[in-house]
């Protein structure tokens, strides 16, 4: 049968696996396809990024042949091995039966790889395996030669090595590889990164790999504290937050995508494959709620070498390895997912004044403390000077949480969170293991709290506002009582959840941020529109349990836990107009809310079955 490669094109966000080592990540579609894979970290060049771009700017396609008037198939299963990162996808074809297994093994070594082994189930099944490995994003075609029976792809400081039994041939500067699989035959295809000045990596071994990599997630869930009515969800959503941490440093990137968007075809593309500390922050308050000490130890660490006792000049994110300076630059040769431009790498929010991250920061610090964290006496002295840098600067206008690209202004979130701040460190003090001014702190939480609900509160609707003087509401709000700032019986929380619902749901029940258009001009500084926020629509949840609308709370869970595709995966939103899954993917910061509500949930027995 004459087979080729068709032209190739990006599935849906949620067409997309997520395999990774916790250093780097790859997207494999459901025709077997890696179409995004940055090498040797997370926020590398990317290999593949026909994600973003065409088949020409680098791809991986393994699965069955196919003819040449078809489509290339998509798989009729997938699913994850287990509770563990390694991917397996089977094809149904004429001929029979076969499976692919992907896979990235945790590296102790500077030599990522990627490997994809195929095994026949039933019948013959002829396959092809076409592997086009573009460098810088898609732009540079590399050198592609044979050394000592191996492939190797070179161009400037980067080299890809393919191993593989299966006879390979290039064509049309693509590394092709046409094969029969039967039942109970293996065959592995390896890639692995290496700096092109050293020599060879070593040999791989797929199938001690595989093994290893299974063993290592197996023992890595064990961890987990929660066995409640929602583990599945739970543990995937803790797979994939590890999967997202970049483990040589703690540092935890927000995804491991750049500039899928958030309004298709638009303008609102962002690269978020840093480190927020927002973010990872409220990553480790999840992992320490479920038994995972060690990750945020280890992140501990990071945010201590990253801020490097310089509050005066904290950013609201570094790159993963403590790195301050992420330019934000556009790769105008590539057209974009689905026509959505421009394509950004580096984000030029790195440097925006955002004062919530200093209670987020301190809360994740407190909740450690309190969870029996080993103690940090220099945490305690960060904790200190963020609150002596808090004291003079509280009361400015700031681009708040979702990092509009407008005018500063004084959202009441960034002003709850400051209270958060002085909040959780009151507590350090009066635990006694931190000496301050206590009575002073007192009295500017007192103030911080006085000025929020004075001039962060609107009586005539009986709702706060997103700032000071606005009638627009923002979703963040719902954080008001997650935060102690306010009881949940207070009647003006309950009338701000109520608004919210009101005002900032789609017509399917889900939460947008905030409005993109109304009475104020410039809200977000940005063109177009943007899906419902999934985190907010989480946040909601919480807040109809803490309210006692516990069975309006599960039906709204369980509504955004069947948004997830049929792997367990969450994009930042969803299109309620499209029915489809928009922005970076995974992302950490829809995750990491669905273990949150899921651990409220149980505790209050507000789930069903």
């Amino acid at each position: 049968m004459a087979v080729r490669l068709e032209m190739h094109v990006a599935g849906r966000i949620e067409d997309y696996a997520l395999i990774g080592d916790m250093q780097t990540a790859a997207l494999v579609c459901r025709d077997g396809t890696v179409d995004w894979l940055c090498l040797p970290r997370f926020d590398s060049h990317a290999v593949f990024a026909g994600l973003l771009g065409t088949e020409e700017h680098g791809f991986w396609r393994l699965g069955p042949a196919y003819a040449p008037q078809e489509q290339p198939p998509t798989a009729a299963r997938r699913s994850y091995r287990g509770d563990s990162l390694v991917l397996e996808s089977e094809w149904d074809t004429p001929r029979g039966t076969v499976r692919v297994i992907d896979f990235m093994p945790p590296r102790d070594t500077d030599a990522p790889q990627l490997i994809r082994i195929v095994e026949g189930v039933s019948g013959r099944v002829p396959m092809r395996s076409a592997l086009r490995m573009r460098f810088s994003y898609g732009r540079v075609v590399p050198w592609v030669h044979k050394v000592d029976h191996r492939t190797v792809a070179v161009a400037g400081p980067d080299s890809v090595w393919l191993d593989t039994d299966a006879e390979t041939y290039g064509k049309d500067l693509t590394t092709y590889s046409d094969f029969t699989v039967a039942p109970g035959e293996r065959i592995a295809f390896t890639i692995s990164w290496q700096p092109s000045h050293k020599g060879q990596p070593a040999l791989p071994e797929p199938e001690a790999s595989l093994t290893a990599t299974e063993d290592f997630w197996r023992e890595w869930v064990e961890h987990c504290t929660y066995h409640g009515p929602y583990r599945e969800a739970v543990i995937r959503s803790l797979i994939t937050l590890k999967a997202l941490t970049y483990a040589p440093t703690g540092g935890i990137v927000a995804a491991p995508t750049t500039s899928l968007p958030e309004d298709i075809g638009g303008s609102r593309n962002w690269d978020y494959r840093f480190t927020w500390l927002r973010d990872a922050a409220i990553t480790l308050s999840s992992l320490l709620r479920t038994g995972y000490r060690e990750e945020a130890r280890a992140w501990r660490e990071w945010l201590l070498r990253a801020v490097a006792g310089d509050p005066e000049n904290l950013q609201i994110m570094y790159g993963i390895a403590g790195e301050r300076e992420l330019g934000e630059t556009e790769l105008d040769w590539l057209p974009g997912y689905e026509g959505s431009q421009p394509v950004r790498a580096g984000n030029g929010a790195a440097h925006q004044l955002q004062l919530d991250v200093y209670g987020e920061v301190t809360e994740a610090l407190h909740l450690a403390h309190m969870t029996g964290l080993a103690r940090n006496d220099y945490a305690s002295l960060l904790q200190l000077k963020l609150i002596r840098y808090l004291e003079d600067h509280w009361d400015e206008p700031d681009e708040g949480i979702w990092e509009v690209r407008g005018p500063r202004r004084h959202f009441v979130h960034s002003k709850v969170m400051a209270w958060v701040a002085v909040d959780r460190t009151i507590k350090l003090l009066e635990s006694g293991d931190a000496d301050g001014p206590l009575e002073k702190w007192r009295e500017l939480r007192d103030d911080i709290h006085r000025d929020v609900c004075e001039k962060g509160y609107d009586p005539e609707r009986n709702t706060f506002t997103q700032s000071y003087g606005s009638k627009e509401l923002d979703a963040s709000l719902l954080l008001i009582p997650q935060m102690g700032f306010l009881p949940p019986d207070d009647k003006r929380v309950i009338g701000t959840i109520e608004a919210i619902q009101r005002e900032l749901s789609t017509p399917d029940g889900f939460i947008l941020r905030y409005p993109t258009s109304g009475d104020e001009e410039n809200l977000d500084g940005l063109e177009g529109d943007e899906g419902a926020f999934l985190a907010c629509s989480f946040w909601m949840a919480d807040d109809l349990a803490m309210i006692g609308r516990v069975d309006e709370a599960r039906k709204l869970f369980e509504k955004l836990l069947a948004l997830r595709n049929d792997l367990g995966l969450l994009a930042e939103e969803w299109d309620s107009a499209a029915q489809r899954q928009v922005g970076n993917f995974p992302q950490a910061f829809s995750h990491v809310p669905l273990i949150d509500t899921a651990l409220r949930l149980t505790a209050s027995g507000a789930y069903g079955g």
